[in-house]
């Protein structure tokens, strides 16, 4: 996705931070499968996970930026957060606000999220091991 070119561009240094951009192409992911819902549910249910996936992305990006002796408590909330949102989605699905195919796209997403804050947590745990077989 291009970025935006303007004069005014703010350094954020997240080229490493694959998490963070990760789960902002699920809030953009999100912000189009909303536009499909049914209008009784896109200002309830709809708005609750769009207002969790805006919290996560937040609360990512401050773990991502956090002293290093924070991050492992900032990342345990991210991993909480995800999972309360993952139930928010599988509630839509199942109860047929979400398509199978939204369904499966967000969930995708979610879950390569999760597993990159599983490893990250695992990471912040065995500072010493590195997660990388030789």
């Amino acid at each position: 996705m291009p970025k935006p070119s303007n004069s005014l561009s703010l350094s954020l240094s997240l080229d490493n931070a694959s998490v963070v951009n990760r789960i902002k192409e699920g809030y953009l992911l999100w912000v189009k499968i909303s536009a499909h819902l049914p209008k009784n549910s896109r200002y309830t249910l709809g708005t609750r996970v769009e207002n969790n996936l805006l919290d996560l992305l937040e609360q990512i990006y401050l773990a991502y930026f956090s002293p290093k002796e924070e991050k492992p408590a900032k990342v345990s909330d991210c991993i909480l957060r995800l999972d309360a949102l993952k139930f928010l989605i599988a509630v839509a699905w199942e109860g047929r606000i979400l398509s199978q195919n939204h369904y499966q796209e967000i969930a995708l997403k979610l879950e390569e999220v999760g597993k990159m804050l599983g490893g990250w947590r695992k990471n912040l745990d065995n500072p010493d091991k590195k997660n990388r077989n030789p």
